[in-house]
């Protein structure tokens, strides 16, 4: 007889029952077809949004007979006291609130029929830091005053300041109608 008996135990997990042993899990060979032809098709895809987005989104309207032109970032410099003689506006200032991240700008009517042109498209108002170069032009919210300005009322435009890159005592020009003053100091 041999040294083994047929009630020896053998060592678990071998044996003819034994379940058999992935190293890994493997999915049936239909189901890595369908996946990697998913993965190609989306990428296909990518690539292609990748291509046609820039083409088509950054070609705007069409130019023609009646296409806007675009806001001029430069203007006639003149001096604080020039500004309401050709804009129709006195700048009273310009300050940094909202915990850095608005520019709070105030101005005086004095010249209501010149003062309209503050809001024109042609001529939207706008700080640029004079340090970086920064157009700062979005106003928060949109907001923009509508309607007849009056003599002798301060206005205000607020601007948004994302990521805070005008600080107090930054020197900006300030664009407002048809003029820009330079090295005003930011409060």
């Amino acid at each position: 007889m041999s040294g083994r008996s047929s009630l020896t135990r053998a060592r678990p997990g071998t044996g003819p029952a034994a379940p058999a042993r992935w190293s890994r899990f493997r999915l049936p060979g239909r189901v890595q077809i369908a996946g990697v032809l998913a993965g190609v098709l989306i990428a296909a895809g990518i690539g292609v949004l990748a291509l046609w987005l820039p083409q088509h989104s950054s070609a705007g309207p069409r130019a023609g007979p009646r296409a806007a032109s675009p806001p001029a970032w430069q203007r006639p410099a003149v001096s604080a006291s020039g500004l309401a003689e050709r804009s129709g506006v006195r700048l009273i200032r310009v300050a940094v609130t909202g915990g850095g991240g608005l520019l709070d700008l105030r101005y005086q009517v004095i010249d209501p029929n010149k003062a309209a042109a503050v809001h024109e498209a042609r001529t939207p108002p706008a700080i640029i830091d004079e340090h970086t170069g920064l157009v700062l032009n979005r106003l928060l919210m949109g907001h923009a005053h509508h309607g007849q300005l009056k003599a002798a009322v301060s206005y205000y435009l607020i601007f948004e300041n994302t990521g805070n890159w005008v600080r107090r005592g930054s020197e900006v020009t300030v664009l407002l109608g048809n003029a820009q003053v330079e090295h005003v100091v930011v409060k």
